[in-house]
């Protein structure tokens, strides 16, 4: 069994996976308790499916962009699994797991999630046929901006506030994502790191540092 923590922003994401079914899966918005919250929410969720952790033989994570602070509670928490109980650790971008949610498409996909100062993160993507590239590195700026620079269709999906989500709709080469598919699903997370587990591609779990994106030179809040 594998589990999945994705704790990139104020929403927050659980899921225990087997290789061919989701056991368990928990999303929620947080209000800066993602340390207080989180162990106990594993905890409950392995409980109610009922399994123990020694029954977990791998552990996943999204690695940013992301808050800061949240992003580290995430990253501390299955760090500690990993080593206490040598098992593989897998980091996946958190922006994958949202582009991994969308059919795919000849238009290019813009993954986005919330930086904080009115900022978004925000990654490009192009349909490789057997999935979603990222293309370049992650960047950010406003919905203004971003909006701005779009001159042919183009889908956008992810974290966004109604504020934003008002503003692209009103751009006509841009088609949103619905709400449903802008939630980072924790068993998307689970899927693309059993992946990369099966394929003996896992992480060192003493150097794997999550994707920190400065905006003006401070690190998101």
């Amino acid at each position: 069994m594998l589990i999945a923590v994705d704790t990139s922003t104020a929403q927050v994401g659980l899921a225990l996976y087997d290789g061919e079914q989701v056991l368990g899966e928990m999303t929620w918005t947080t209000r800066q308790h993602h340390t207080t919250e989180l162990a106990s929410a594993l905890s409950g969720l392995v409980t109610r499916c009922g399994g123990t952790m020694d029954m977990v033989s791998a552990v996943a994570v999204s690695i940013g962009p992301g808050s800061f602070t949240s992003l580290r509670v995430g990253l501390s928490l299955v760090k500690g699994i990993a080593l206490a109980r040598n098992l593989p650790l897998i980091g996946i971008p958190t922006l994958n797991i949202i582009a991994a949610a969308q059919p795919e498409s000849k238009h290019p996909l813009i993954a986005v999630l919330q930086a904080g100062r009115k900022r978004i993160a925000y990654s490009v993507y192009q349909s490789s046929g057997t999935g979603w590239q990222a293309e370049g590195e992650v960047r950010s700026g406003t919905v203004d901006e971003l909006i701005e620079g779009i001159e042919n269709p183009t889908i956008i999906a992810g974290e966004l506030n109604s504020e934003d989500r008002k503003k692209i709709s009103k751009k006509k080469k841009i088609t949103l994502a619905s709400p449903a598919f802008c939630v980072r699903r924790p068993s998307l997370l689970a899927e693309l790191a059993w992946a990369r587990w099966q394929a003996d591609d896992v992480d060192d779990a003493a150097a794997l540092a999550p994707i920190y994106l400065h905006v003006a030179g401070t690190p998101i809040e």
